[in-house]
């Protein structure tokens, strides 16, 4: 756990060094996910017998989800401080709590509460932001939105491990996104490749901290602590990548946004408590 928490509270502030398009970053991230599984699936082959294309789909819109959560909060880090965008974007969730009230779900009061103190922090940290500037507010909006896309992400990957290993689901979503990604590059103009060596390593860096060393490790915690103690530990990246973030970019956040912070942390906490995680929610780094 220690591994993994380290893992993904560097993945934000080592994203804020990179000098490469965002875009470039989420496509050689994912695909390079995609290929570390690989081996894992070939192992695993008996588990595609009777599949058919349709119990992909799932798969194919969690992988399109994933892609929208990195095209929003990806460019966040680089718009308002990495604590505000951390913090913001670990509020998936309560979005997926949200969703199953509006299937019909009744939550309980827990989550009611969690939600009231999650949305005063979110709204704590965007009226600091309103006084730093318009900028950070707008990166503020998209670190949300990008935790919206997470919980979408989140529960049709849910819906597609019921007919799939979790090898199958990952190298399918994985592969998705980096293809709407690299399509997403190419609209916009923003290369995938010729960049610095400062770059590349930086892109490695991330791959192996957040990808392999912190989201592997934690869905293979999964099995053993379960997805409530898993998506518990996910939040401690909001602390984690607030101390990276002020001893590798010397970034203080504004004293009055840690309140904030504190309360989005403390909302989600009571949240994920309250209710039984679908899926670890993996894609907030």
């Amino acid at each position: 756990m220690v591994i993994a928490v380290l893992g993904i509270s560097l993945s934000a502030p080592l994203t804020t060094l990179l000098a490469a398009p965002m875009l470039a970053l989420a496509f050689w991230r994912n695909a390079a996910g995609a290929a570390a599984l690989l081996p894992l699936l070939l192992r695993e082959r008996g588990t595609l017998r009777g599949l058919r294309l349709r119990d992909l789909r799932s798969s194919v819109v969690a992988g399109l989800f994933l892609a929208a959560h990195f095209a929003a909060w990806l460019p966040s880090l680089s718009m308002t401080t990495v604590a505000a965008s951390t913090a913001l974007v670990t509020t998936t969730p309560i979005w997926t709590a949200l969703a199953a009230r509006i299937s019909g779900v009744r939550l309980p009061a827990a989550i009611w509460w969690g939600l009231v103190l999650a949305v005063l922090g979110v709204v704590l940290i965007a009226g600091v932001d309103v006084t730093v500037s318009p900028r950070a507010l707008a990166g503020d909006a998209l670190a949300l939105l990008g935790a919206l896309c997470a919980g979408g992400y989140v529960l049709a990957g849910a819906r597609a491990r019921q007919r799939l290993s979790t090898s199958a689901y990952a190298i399918v979503c994985y592969s998705v996104c980096a293809a709407a990604v690299a399509v997403a590059a190419v609209v916009v103009g923003a290369p995938l490749g010729g960049f610095s060596g400062r770059d590349w390593l930086l892109i490695a860096a991330i791959t192996v901290c957040a990808q392999l060393l912190g989201h592997t490790l934690l869905n293979l915690l999964l099995a053993s602590v379960g997805p409530t103690v898993v998506s518990l530990v996910v939040l401690l990246e909001v602390p984690g990548a607030l101390l990276f973030a002020l001893v590798l970019l010397q970034q203080v956040p504004p004293l009055l946004a840690l309140p904030g912070v504190a309360l989005v942390v403390a909302g989600v906490a009571l949240v994920v408590r309250a209710s039984r995680p679908v899926s670890l929610v993996e894609p907030a780094t």
